[in-house]
């Protein structure tokens, strides 16, 4: 599904919310959506690492990584497996890695920069609790919509204006 967030935004103007402009579009997918599922980690990418195992049609996984720029918390490897478990796309508040295999995989990622040095994994992390960041609160079971213009957030699903 091809989504165009200003249009998302002219047609649920009251419905929508606006992530502050800090993410770069670095996935082989310009734009993406679905339900929201939530990681809170630090410089650890272990439950990233557990959730793109797990089937992702119509999701999309929020990584709250506090928007740490000194490790990347998601790379080559996890992006294609998300890719092939049917993962809609991946947002991360922090720093992703491998970005030239990235952008050749089918899967929507936006991040706040590219980083080349990879997490320690110590099984610390949060999964599905609200997050906030970008001036915006992330909610389990809620949706989110990204292309190159930027990324909303909607309680309900949203579909494209004819």
């Amino acid at each position: 599904m091809q989504y165009v967030t200003p249009d998302l935004c002219d047609a649920y103007p009251d419905l929508v919310q606006v992530v502050e402009p800090m993410f770069s579009n670095f996935g082989g997918r310009d734009s993406f959506g679905g339900e929201i599922v939530t990681i809170k980690c630090f410089e650890d990418n272990s439950l990233v690492k557990e959730q793109v195992d797990l089937p992702g049609q119509g999701k999309v996984l929020v990584v709250d990584g506090g928007g740490s720029l000194r490790r990347a918390l998601l790379g080559d490897m996890l992006a294609e497996k998300a890719a092939k478990n049917g993962w809609e796309g991946i947002v991360v508040y922090g720093c992703i890695r491998d970005v030239d295999v990235i952008a050749q995989t089918d899967l929507g990622v936006q991040a706040l920069a590219s980083h080349p040095m990879k997490t320690d994994k110590r099984g610390i992390g949060d999964l599905n609790v609200a997050v906030t960041f970008g001036g915006v609160t992330f909610r389990p079971g809620e949706y989110v919509y990204g292309d190159n213009n930027g990324i909303i957030v909607s309680p309900k699903p949203l579909e494209m204006p004819a």
